[in-house]
């Protein structure tokens, strides 16, 4: 689910999702969303809360954001966590698009990803990036030229067990780790979308547990 349409300064996109005990819903989007040029002072924001029931699963799998030169965008992601519940999220970035020979010299963005399981902090990721996200992003410590970047989560019983096959299936500028025996969590930084996808969606694939929904191919 997404706005399709794209969002600029001063529109709001609030969305909510539950999955009850004993179901999987998968959500995904159908297109790219896209932040467009705002007017100084505006900001753009999209809300999305998941709740997630005992015995049940989300998979949370949109396409890529789009972040234009001169747009500005607050987003949030809230997912809470029943006892034994399970959560598969993707949240992948595009910084314009260099094949337009666009580049992202002006940019207002803030996100903040925070998931709760029994209302106890499990895993929180937050991001502000002002100004000349080009030249940010160039830094050797910072993502190296990456024109994409993607954050993966898996909360699941069974999480330890995918870390060697997504570990084997990542380059040089992917990394995958355990916070604990449940939660697992990768990056990505890629130098554009295309490159990107060669790596996500097989990774995605594989801890979905099967095909990715049909709009991720088109």
């Amino acid at each position: 689910m997404n706005t399709a349409g794209g969002v600029t300064g001063g529109d709001q996109f609030d969305f909510s999702a539950k999955a009850a005990s004993g179901t999987t819903l998968t959500l995904t989007t159908q297109a790219c969303e896209r932040a467009y040029k705002a007017q100084p002072g505006e900001t753009g924001k999209i809300t999305n809360r998941l709740r997630v029931d005992t015995e049940a699963r989300i998979n949370w799998l949109p396409q890529e954001t789009i972040l234009f030169n001169g747009s500005a965008l607050t987003r949030r992601l809230r997912v809470d966590l029943a006892k034994g519940a399970s959560l598969l999220m993707v949240e992948p970035l595009i910084f314009g698009r260099p094949a337009m020979g666009e580049e992202v010299t002006d940019l207002r963005f803030h996100d903040r990803i925070e998931i709760r399981q029994d209302g106890a902090p499990l895993f929180l990721d937050a991001m502000t990036l002002h100004g000349n996200a080009r030249d940010h992003l160039a830094r050797p410590f910072g993502a190296g030229g990456a024109g994409a970047m993607a954050l993966v989560v898996l909360v699941a019983a069974d999480a330890e067990a995918h870390l060697a096959t997504v570990r084997d299936a990542l380059p040089a500028q992917g990394g995958v780790s355990l916070l604990q025996e449940d939660v697992l969590v990768m990056r990505l930084l890629a130098e554009d979308s295309f490159a990107l996808r060669q790596t996500l969606l097989p990774v995605l694939h594989h801890l979905n547990g099967g095909p990715l929904p049909r709009c991720w191919k088109i």
